[in-house]
């Protein structure tokens, strides 16, 4: 399917209430310095069944004024990234938002039968790689059916996926006209990064290394009996384990896919006994800081975790599917990451020793060394998007530019995974795909998305209207010009 987006209108949002002066510079984290200058990308898809659908007029007014709120609570996206100086110029500049017209050929419930990641490109603001000094950016896409896709591009140098999913499900609730009881519903997020973990002189560091633009992504669907059926495959009966979690699981099994799919590779030209196989991990530090933190605290708080393997060592040959080993390593390093080792990464050591580690595991190995890298959305709100029209029908995750990454999200179903995998090369993907143990596991069927319409929840598109109709100032005046300014004094 050739998808074709038109851009028919662009402007600049900005925020409801002006930024206090004293908060008009947001500096970098140390985590924030050293995340790669690169967008990621959430798109949202909302059928429509109904007898008349909204206009785009309508749904961007709707959506526009509740942006201008949101980006009073979330002031530093409105502002102007100096990247190089480590902070942000919360100026209240704004953000860019566009407006486009998928072209006819493209119906919504087709394109939804069987994405492709790498369309969803078109559905927002920014391409992955090409970083600028906006901090966020939203493009409002709508069918010729009367569905519509929302997508937002938010920079990492700011904001890991938590923050992300944080700041379009407080939009969401915002466009929702929740503001009776705010304080319960609507939760401010806190900027505390760059005090827990303060920014460092890193004049050496080059957090360019690994973007790239020559790269393929493929969907993957595990429905929920596959992956049940792999956690108990993966649980060690004789040490009585605990089950591994789906992620655990489907981690371990795509590895082992992907070291079957790189063997044999003409373009590498290791031969597969001497190649070193890594595998890198993202980890949620939130909960592992002392005292835990908040889930609406907002930056980069995550880290990484490193595994190397010769492939062999961590599976039984006998079994095509059976990877104990790789699944027992991944836990015995996350016990790893606690409240010690989050104390040694404040201090801006561990990362450090982390980056030597890597580097001489890749010279030890005579730099025959293929990493791949694991990331999860799985278990954050991804499908409680609701702008006031109902959940989204389906949620999709622009590819990032890093080549050997796996990242996992939920499914709108409960207790299944989507895999996006991006490879650099073709041909390892085509094996890849190819994979008879692979394809047994796959979902083949379409999901059911038609769930979410204006036909199905008329009450939610007359309190949009409603919405609409009520006077702004006593509606918008309590939760944007006092609870902000009551968040931002603690700061």
């Amino acid at each position: 399917m050739n998808v074709e987006v038109e851009i028919i209108s662009k402007e600049i949002i900005k925020p409801f209430s002006p930024t206090p002066k004293h908060l008009r510079r947001h500096q970098f984290s140390f985590l924030d310095q050293i995340n790669p200058p690169i967008y990621t990308s959430l798109v949202l898809f909302y059928e429509f069944n109904g007898k008349i659908p909204p206009t785009i007029t309508e749904i961007s007014k709707h959506l526009k004024k509740s942006l201008s709120e949101v980006l009073t609570l979330f002031y530093p996206l409105a502002g102007r990234l100096r990247v190089e100086n480590h902070f942000v110029d919360c100026n209240d500049k704004g953000i860019p938002y566009l407006e486009g017209q998928v072209k006819p050929n493209c119906q919504l419930c087709d394109f939804l039968n069987d994405p492709v990641p790498d369309d969803l490109q078109k559905f927002v603001p920014f391409e992955a790689h090409d970083h600028n000094e906006f901090s966020l950016g939203v493009q409002l896409n709508m069918f010729e059916c009367g569905g519509f896709a929302i997508g937002l591009s938010v920079s990492h140098k700011l904001a890991d996926g938590l923050s992300m999913l944080m700041l379009t499900k407080t939009w969401a609730a915002i466009s929702r006209g929740e503001y009776d009881n705010l304080e319960a519903k609507i939760e401010h997020p806190e900027f505390v990064s760059a005090t827990l973990f303060p920014p460092k002189e890193m004049t050496r560091y080059y957090s360019h290394a690994g973007i790239t633009k020559n790269k393929v992504t493929k969907r993957f669907v595990f429905d929920s009996s596959a992956i049940e059926d792999l956690r108990e495959k993966y649980t060690s009966l004789e040490n009585n384990e605990k089950r591994p979690s789906r992620v655990e699981t489907l981690s371990a099994f795509i590895w082992r896919r992907f070291v079957e799919a790189t063997k044999g590779d003409p373009d590498q030209n290791i031969d597969d006994k001497n190649k070193l196989h890594m595998v890198i991990q993202t980890v949620n530090l939130r909960p592992r800081i002392d005292p835990p933190l908040q889930q609406n605290s907002f930056g980069n708080i995550c880290h990484f975790f490193m595994i190397s393997s010769s492939g062999d060592n961590d599976y039984d040959d006998e079994d095509e599917e059976s990877c104990h080993g790789m699944v027992r390593r991944v836990r015995e390093e996350i016990s790893k990451i606690d409240k010690d080792y989050v104390k040694r990464l404040q201090q801006g050591d561990e990362h450090f020793k982390f980056m030597n580690r890597l580097a001489l595991t890749s010279i030890r190995s005579g730099g025959k060394v293929v990493t791949s890298y694991f990331s999860s959305l799985c278990r954050f709100p991804l499908y409680d998007m609701d702008f006031g029209w109902g959940r989204p029908a389906w949620v999709g995750i622009q590819p990032l530019p890093l080549n050997n990454l796996i990242v996992f999200v939920d499914t709108k179903e409960t207790g299944g995974i989507e895999a996006y995998v991006t490879l650099a090369d073709q041909h390892v993907m085509a094996k890849f795909e190819s994979d008879p143990f692979l394809q047994r596991r796959v979902h083949t069927g379409r999901f059911d998305t038609a769930v979410s319409s204006l036909a199905h929840q008329p009450a939610r598109f007359n309190q949009v209207a409603k919405f609409h109709s009520q006077d702004r100032s006593s509606v918008i005046k309590k939760p944007i010009q006092i609870k902000p300014s009551k968040l931002r004094s603690r700061l």
